[in-house]
């Protein structure tokens, strides 16, 4: 990779780490708002903290998340990656000294929102960046996902280990700074935003606007119907089967782990040494445990680094259709097996959980190779906007399915669902990659 390359894939990683941080440290959160609150105030009226209402608030951030992607890949195409880069991280840094500071379910909603929409520009921001302005897209979308990942693990087992001594509000406070440092890190990065776009490829995806993005509505509503009836609205299908498949195994993941064998509270105190104990301020019989369904959350999490950088290699090396297709097929058996392997003993159910993690990353950069195949760069960022509308926004409803299924019925039923959503996402692949060819 030359200069610019290395500068760019660093800006993204940085803030693509920082977005999935504070992601993925809110199901661990949610198995304390479980239990700490009783209601969500609605002024006149109240709703009982359940499962399913939990999932309706985690949807609402969640789902502008995605929503947000669309109006942010427009804004992309029209001003450029890196004020919106700046821009989301500084939102989001601010969401959670909200967080922190919520005396209630109905602060935690409104965090929550906020957190979502700044957060809701990365991608179309970030992905838009290293596909115009890096020469060596696999590799740099390679790197790119393992920040991603290493935030999506890393920033959740910091959260667990800051749990065992402060309370989540705490965490929530703490994982708040870093990303107003970040924030000034972005506005002040030197690189070149189209380096890697040239005159042919500035048209490819057909006959579409150059360089310049969307003026208006008419261009608007143009562009994406040219965007819809072509090859990417198959791509759509894909990435809103990712979405719902990722979003309905994580957020509840921590609490079913909660009940399985093996998967009892540790008091911390017959862990350490007395030395330590009294460095830490940890008095015997203190009531302090470690829960070991974060740390196994936090794992398999960690294990999408592998699928990550193997997806983006992968997408220099086959045709991306059959990769997905093959990746969706795998999430199918693994969802089968989950709850079998479960009840089989914690050593099975970490070895299908490496597995887990593995292939609900190998996905993400194939179909971020995919779009850039399918649609021209001129309009990269509404096409990345459309990607995550249905990554982060139509499959911010996995939260709110996996929610009411669990709430009515039990964890079979949830594996089994998503088992289907991944089967359509690997008959859509081969549907693509007969197209191709």
């Amino acid at each position: 990779m030359n200069g610019n390359d290395r500068a760019i894939t660093g800006i993204a990683s940085l803030a693509h780490g920082a977005v999935h941080t504070y992601e993925m440290t809110v199901p661990l959160f949610v198995v304390v708002w479980l239990v700490e609150f009783d209601a969500i105030p609605l002024g006149v009226a109240s709703v009982d903290v359940t499962t399913a209402s939990v999932g309706v608030v985690v949807t609402l951030g969640y789902g502008l998340f995605g929503l947000g992607a669309l109006p942010g890949g427009i804004l992309v195409d029209r001003v450029g990656s890196r004020r919106l880069i700046s821009a989301c991280l500084l939102g989001m840094g601010l969401s959670y000294v909200l967080l922190g500071l919520a005396p209630n379910m109905l602060v935690v909603a409104a965090a929550l929102v906020l957190w979502g929409l700044s957060a809701s520009v990365y991608h179309p921001a970030g992905l838009s960046l290293i596909s115009k302005g890096v020469e060596e897209r696999g590799t740099g979308l390679a790197y790119h996902g393992i920040a991603g990942n290493l935030g999506i693990g890393l920033g959740p087992l910091a959260a667990a280990v800051m749990l065992l001594f402060v309370e989540w509000r705490t965490v929530a406070l703490a994982l708040g700074a870093p990303a107003v440092l970040a924030a000034v890190y972005a506005a002040r990065a030197d690189f070149d935003e189209t380096a890697a776009v040239t005159e042919s490829a500035a048209t490819d995806g057909g006959d579409s606007k150059a360089s310049s993005g969307v003026d208006d509505l008419d261009e608007f509503l143009t562009e994406s119907r040219r965007l819809l009836v072509g090859g990417f609205a198959l791509v759509f299908v894909v990435v809103m089967c990712s979405g719902l498949y990722y979003r309905g195994v994580l957020t509840f993941l921590p609490e079913l782990l909660r009940s399985l064998p093996g998967f009892e509270p540790v008091p911390v105190d017959t862990l350490l040494p007395e030395s330590i104990r009294s460095t830490l301020g940890v008095e015997s019989g203190s009531g302090q445990t470690l829960k070991p369904q974060d740390y196994f959350y936090s794992g398999l999490l960690l294990v999408g680094v592998v699928g990550q950088y193997t997806g983006g290699k992968l997408t220099d090396r086959i045709p991306v259709e059959y990769g997905l297709a093959g990746s969706f097929g795998v999430l199918a058996i693994l969802a089968v097996l989950f709850v079998p392997v479960s009840r089989a003993g914690i050593g099975p159910l970490v070895v299908l959980g490496a597995l887990l993690g593995a292939f609900l990353f190998v996905v993400q950069p194939m179909y971020q190779a995919t779009v850039a195949e399918y649609t021209p760069s001129g309009t990269r960022g509404l096409s990345y906007g459309f990607t995550y509308l249905g990554v982060f926004g139509v499959g911010a409803l996995g939260g709110t399915v996996a929610g009411a299924i669990l709430a009515v019925a039990n964890a079979t039923a949830l594996f089994l669902t998503l088992a289907g959503i991944a089967a359509v996402g690997s008959v859509v692949g081969l549907v693509l990659a007969r197209r191709a060819d």
